[in-house]
């Protein structure tokens, strides 16, 4: 058997470059690049193999761990789950920098490979810098904080452990049903050592991304309950997007008239413009689409997890006799809510539902069409009411915003955000144009997220416009990225909206009775709030600060103007813009269902009893699907 001495680092190094996805006769490569940020537990290791193989593993400078993570998430999904990045951190803080992003990553089903150092296997100093004992096992350190948010996880402590390691490791990674974060923990002596590799380890793998069709029991049990519904609704998933099954719903859509509503994983799922488009669903959804749930007689979940936001924590599916359907790869989110399991890929799945349908003729009824069609119309009208600015010269709203960029973009455009309250009004407003245009992560909802999310998806579409949506809240807890951006010259957008505060919690504060407490930006009163005068922070001359070029915008008119001249820009840019105040930031239609947050039961403060009498009647009216 012929032999290749390296070190352990060397080895993993040379063995990812080798490794390959395949799904529909497209192949790409698996690990696409390398993120770091080195320190004394990976950069004699890692840090050195990486440039010993620099013309094989692209590598990119990070400046904060989570955030490393968050931009390979961002390239995974712009690459429907067929490459990913690698994260590698050096021990200690490093490590468990990576638990937020490993956690996002493993919640929203998308790959990224995380290599931290570790501790000494070998113990030669006990303990080193870094180090966290722990008096009652020898054998845990930090890195074991990402057990529960891994998908996978295991310790590297001898060389030849890499071998079986790495691939189960690749395994996970290009498993539709169990991806998510992988993590290879790499004691740095390890790293270091010497083995005497079989040359097969390096030779090339293929991993098939699997489609696996329907089973014919349960797709026959499927197609009689969709024959016996009137009044039938899909809630697409994002499991829509992982499968590339955009086409394949837009067939079954049209082919039998149910219409579509969408998470906000799924929105995409069909072009807003499609005429079974009835927009997103639940607690951030349109009237249009919480409307068809509430008197839907059958639910089709695809490719969904069916989060408290979709079902509006229990009191959406309102219809006495409502039934579920759930088309889903996973098990585990088929059989949620009592539902007829169809356990398979997505678009295989719409597929053979469209064809057996068909043979039948089925479609709803006319009336049914015309009913959802006037109701989408209405909706439309709402959005274009947010949308206008009758004043051009006063500063705009929060939805003018959303409603300037909508003006502007086309459906090569990309926009990306997860946090506050640009969700909901994304959600409700945006009005998407292609499959992947509409990037919200809010499986975690992790503030922070999309500026190095806006990097891994303009690395994966280099040429895509790639728009990163940002509260000052959000931006305040990860501008890092803006310095990578800069020196890797990835021409990423940021549109920068400065409400002053924590725009979504402070109107949940207030529906909740806690009046807004602790959630503005405003300097401290004798009182004990936080009810002054604004802070007087520029978060621009902060962004330009680490490179980015930026362009203020006072009023409606300039912010038209600033953003065209950023999607023009082929650099760094950044649209900084002033909307109202914490407490008036919105103006978006308003929840057209309830999410649950339990109220103070009790309480002396007027708002949080009030509060209290509405939850106790929201409450009364939510039901177990059993």
């Amino acid at each position: 058997m012929s032999t290749t001495r390296l070190t352990v680092a060397q080895a993993l190094v040379r063995f990812l470059a080798a490794q390959y996805t395949e799904r529909d006769g497209e192949r790409r490569r698996l690990i696409g690049a390398t993120w770091g940020i080195f320190g004394h537990g990976n950069v004699a290791g890692i840090g050195q193999a990486l440039i010993e193989y620099r013309d094989v593993m692209p590598y990119h400078q990070g400046r904060n761990e989570q955030s490393m993570v968050h931009a390979a998430v961002g390239y995974a999904r712009q690459s429907n789950r067929l490459s990913a990045h690698a994260v590698t951190t050096s021990i200690g803080p490093g490590a468990t920098n990576l638990v937020t992003g490993a956690a996002l990553a493993t919640v929203n089903h998308l790959p990224v490979l995380l290599l931290p150092g570790d501790v000494f296997a070998t113990r030669p100093a006990d303990p080193v810098l870094q180090q966290l004992e722990v008096p009652y096992a020898g054998d845990v350190s930090v890195n074991d904080t990402l057990r529960p948010v891994s998908k996978y996880f295991d310790r590297i402590t001898r060389p030849e452990a890499l071998i079986p390691s790495a691939l189960q490791a690749m395994r996970v990674l290009t498993d539709p049903v169990d991806t998510g974060a992988v993590t290879l923990a790499l004691p740095q002596d390890v790293q270091a050592e010497g083995y005497d590799w079989p040359e097969e380890f390096f030779a090339e793998r293929v991993w098939t991304v699997r489609r696996p069709g329907a089973d014919p029991v349960e797709l026959t049990e499927a197609v009689q309950a969709i024959r016996a519904a009137r009044r039938p609704l899909v809630v697409a998933g994002g499991g829509v997007h992982h499968s590339r099954a955009e086409e394949a719903l837009a067939e079954f859509a049209s082919a039998t008239g149910i219409p579509v509503a969408s998470t906000q994983a799924g929105k995409g799922s069909l072009r807003h413009d499609h005429p079974q488009d009835v927009g997103g669903v639940g607690h951030t959804g349109t009237a249009t689409a919480d409307e068809l749930a509430r008197t839907a007689d059958l639910v089709i979940g695809v490719g969904t997890r069916y989060t408290d936001f979709t079902t509006a924590s229990g009191t959406l599916f309102a219809h006495p006799d409502v039934r579920f359907l759930n088309l889903n790869i996973a098990p585990y989110d088929g059989h949620k809510l009592a539902a007829l399991p169809l356990i398979a890929d997505a678009r295989s799945g719409l597929g053979e539902l469209t064809e057996a349908l068909q043979v039948h003729g089925y479609r709803v009824q006319d009336s049914y069409v015309t009913e959802y069609t006037e109701d989408k119309e209405r909706w439309e009208q709402r959005v274009d009411a947010c949308f206008e600015a009758d004043e051009i010269d006063v500063r705009p709203t929060q939805p003018q915003v959303i409603g300037a960029l909508d003006a502007l973009v086309d459906e090569s455009d990309v926009i990306i955000n997860a946090a506050g309250s640009l969700p909901g009004d994304l959600h409700k407003l945006w009005r998407a144009r292609s499959y992947d245009q509409y990037h919200l992560e809010y499986g975690y909802s992790c503030m922070g997220y999309e500026i190095p999310a806006a990097i891994g998806v303009k690395l994966a579409a280099p040429e895509r416009t790639v728009w990163a949506l940002v509260g000052d809240g959000t931006y305040l807890m990860m501008p890092t990225e803006i310095v990578t951006a800069v020196q890797e010259g990835i021409a990423i957008k940021i549109l920068l909206v400065q409400n002053h505060g924590y725009a979504s919690i402070g109107g949940l504060s207030e529906s909740v009775g806690g009046e807004r407490f602790g959630t503005a930006y405003r300097f401290p009163t004798e009182e004990g709030t936080f009810a002054g005068a604004p802070l007087p922070v520029d978060l621009a001359a902060n962004a330009a600060s680490l490179g980015m070029r930026v362009l203020r915008a006072k009023t409606v008119e300039d912010l038209r103007a600033a953003l065209a001249e950023a999607r023009a820009a082929d650099t760094p840019t950044c649209v900084y813009v002033e909307t109202e105040t914490a407490d008036t930031v919105s103006g978006a239609p308003p929840a057209q269902a309830w999410w649950d947050v339990p109220v103070a039961e009790t309480a002396t403060r007027p708002s949080a009893v009030k509060a209290r009498e509405l939850y106790d009647r929201h409450v009364s009216t939510r039901r177990r699907h059993l």
